[in-house]
C-alpha cells in the first residue's frame, strides 16, 4: 500500500475507533506494525493533525488535517445527525456504514464545543424493525445508476409471473415502505418503476447508454408530474399498474 493512502487509512480509522484508541489496535486495523504506525502519526502530526495522546495510552484525533473545518450551527447538527441515523436504519448495510463513515468525518472536523453537540445530539431515530427489506442485488443495481449501464433483470409482478427485460437504471426511490427502480424498460420501449423485491435476478450487461441518464431521468419525473403514469410498477405482462 502507498504511504499517502495508508495515512488516509490510518485518518479514517481514527475517525470511526471510539477515542482514545490504542496503538495495538490502530496498527491491527490497518495492517501495519507498531513501529510503522508510530512512524505514522508522527507523519500525520508533522503535517497539521492535530493527535493527543502518546505510546501505553492511546490516540484521539482532535482535528483532521485531510478534511477542511466545518461550520455548522446547533440546529444544522441536529438535522445532520438525524438524516445519517435515518439512513442507518433503512436496511441498507452499505449505506448503513457510509453513514457511519460520513458522521465520523464530519466529527473530526468540528470543533470541540460542536463536536460535542454532535456526538450528544437531542434528535435520535429508533426503529423497531427496518423501513425497508435488505435487497441481495442492491450493490449492482446502484452501480448501474452509477456507470449508466444497462441491467439485465428477471422481474416478477404481483402474481408471480416472471418475464425477462433490459433496462436502463436511472434512480432508485425510496417510498414509504417499499424501495423502486425509475427505468427505461427495452422491451416494452417506455418509463417504468420496478419494485426491487419483485426482481429475482439482476446482472451487468456492460452496455453502456452514457451520457443519457440524466435525460432520460429529467423526461421521465417530467412524465410523472404530468400524471401520465401512476406511482406503482407496471408488470410484465400489461400496461397497467400492478
Amino acid at each position: 500500500m502507498a504511504r499517502t493512502d495508508r495515512l488516509f487509512r490510518l485518518l479514517h480509522t481514527m475517525r470511526m475507533l471510539p477515542q482514545p484508541a490504542t496503538a495495538a489496535r490502530l496498527a491491527a486495523e490497518t495492517g501495519v506494525s507498531l513501529r510503522s504506525l508510530y512512524r505514522d502519526i508522527d507523519s500525520l502530526r508533522a503535517a497539521g493533525a492535530r493527535i493527543e495522546g502518546e505510546r501505553g495510552y492511546g490516540y484521539r484525533l482532535i482535528e483532521d488535517v485531510a478534511l477542511p473545518p466545518q461550520s455548522f450551527d446547533r440546529l444544522e447538527i441536529e438535522a445532520l445527525v438525524l438524516g445519517l441515523a435515518e439512513v442507518r436504519h433503512m436496511g441498507d448495510p452499505a449505506l448503513a456504514e457510509a453513514a457511519a463513515s460520513v458522521l465520523a468525518k464530519v466529527a473530526a472536523t468540528l470543533p470541540d464545543r460542536a463536536e460535542q453537540h454532535l456526538l450528544h445530539a437531542v434528535s435520535l431515530v429508533h426503529r423497531f424493525d427496518r423501513r425497508f427489506p435488505t435487497i441481495p442485488d442492491m450493490e449492482t443495481i446502484r452501480a448501474g445508476c452509477w456507470r449508466e449501464e444497462a441491467l439485465a433483470l428477471r422481474y416478477a409482478d404481483k402474481d408471480d409471473t416472471v418475464t425477462e427485460r433490459t433496462i436502463l437504471p436511472l434512480s432508485i426511490v425510496y417510498l414509504d415502505n417499499k424501495m423502486t427502480l425509475l427505468a427505461w424498460c427495452c422491451l416494452r420501449e417506455a418509463y417504468r418503476m420496478f419494485r426491487l423485491d419483485r426482481i429475482r435476478e439482476v446482472r451487468a450487461t456492460g452496455t453502456s447508454f452514457r451520457p443519457r441518464r440524466v435525460a432520460l431521468l429529467r423526461s421521465y419525473l417530467a412524465e410523472l408530474r404530468a400524471g401520465r403514469r401512476g406511482p406503482e410498477p407496471v408488470g410484465p405482462a400489461h400496461d397497467k399498474p400492478t
